[in-house]
């Protein structure tokens, strides 16, 4: 399996971070992770003359903050404010954790989320025309930067509206990271709308994770001002709803962000990183935000822990221009740089 990731490998380490000589990469994973993966990846860093080293902790029983009490997070935090790239393959994922609050006050740090990958994930999704993805979701980016209504609706039952704040970025995961910054797997772009102008429906018919995984029927979410007011759908539904009530904090109710998904070869999984990259789906995030999307709401309550549920084929208007139709890209322009025919 190692042989097989290893032009994988090289596609992250050396087109995607392009990692220089000298720098020196922490690679996390946990117990529950696949650490061919980072193995793999280690050794390419040190094939292109980066020094690799490899964290693995056990994997902690939430994520974000909730997993603070169980990590170790003096050591693990010293490590990770120190280096110039972190790669996360953990499963249970540190993002958004104290350590990754640490971490990232390193303004020189290249960061980038690759929770839960898999050998065969990783084949999926980072083995794809980098290239081309980036000229197609550089243009769809610029559409939502000068958008200021959006509409979002599926065959599912979601029709969500929100308006966009002209001063919260919208981020572009296109494989460009060579940076210092925060990434993600390739194919999606995210921003958080004004939070008090979300109002609608949101139906999840991918995956919600956590607690969920998979989903074997639709949940539902009625959302007043950017709050989750009622859900419902069935036994995963209340699943959903007690997992969110468990932290008797009113902010995981709240939506943080939404992210349209682009990547070639993402499929449905269970694995979150893998489904809110589908093409022509859209992820909310729930609870927790990065502040990186929020610059202007520096002091928000946030809240301990976060999650994303994925709503397959949506179609999205932004002023009144539809973007995509049930997934598929209806725009000329768009068309025209798309990487899937």
């Amino acid at each position: 399996m190692l042989f097989d990731l290893t032009l994988v490998a090289k596609k992250l380490t050396v087109d995607i971070l392009r990692i220089k000589p000298g720098e020196e990469v922490v690679i996390t994973y946990d117990t529950e992770s696949h650490e061919e993966v980072a193995l793999a990846v280690a050794g390419s860093v040190h094939l292109i003359g980066g020094k690799p080293m490899l964290i693995k902790i056990s994997a902690p029983s939430g994520v974000g903050k909730a997993a603070d009490p169980e990590l170790p997070l003096r050591s693990l935090s010293a490590a990770l404010k120190e280096c110039d790239v972190w790669i996360e393959f953990n499963e249970k994922w540190l993002l958004y954790s104290t350590a990754y609050e640490e971490a990232v006050k390193n303004e020189s740090l290249r960061y980038i989320c690759l929770v839960g990958m898999d050998p065969d994930m990783m084949k999926r999704t980072l083995n794809i025309d980098i290239k081309r993805l980036q000229m197609f979701m550089e243009e769809f980016t610029r559409r939502i930067k000068k958008s200021k209504n959006v509409r979002i609706r599926s065959k599912a039952g979601t029709d969500i509206c929100f308006e966009n704040s002209p001063v919260r970025p919208v981020i572009c995961d296109s494989g460009k990271a060579d940076k210092p910054g925060i990434y993600m797997l390739p194919g999606q772009i995210s921003w958080t709308p004004i939070i008090e102008s979300i109002n609608g429906t949101i139906v999840f018919d991918g995956s919600v994770v956590p607690p969920l995984g998979l989903l074997r029927s639709p949940i539902v979410l009625k959302v007043e001002n950017g709050m989750i007011k009622d859900i419902s759908g069935g036994n995963q539904a209340d699943v959903f709803r007690a997992w969110l009530e468990s932290f008797n904090h009113p902010a995981m109710f709240r939506l943080a962000h939404i992210s349209p998904g682009f990547n070639p070869g993402a499929k449905l999984t269970g694995n979150v990183l893998e489904d809110e990259r589908i093409w022509g789906c859209t992820e909310w995030g729930i609870g927790y935000i990065g502040e990186d999307m929020i610059p202007d709401l520096m002091d928000i309550d946030q809240a301990p822990s976060h999650c994303d549920g994925v709503c397959l084929n949506s179609s999205i208007v932004v002023d009144g221009v539809e973007l995509t139709h049930e997934g598929k890209i209806v725009d000329e322009e768009l068309i025209k740089l798309s990487p899937v025919d």
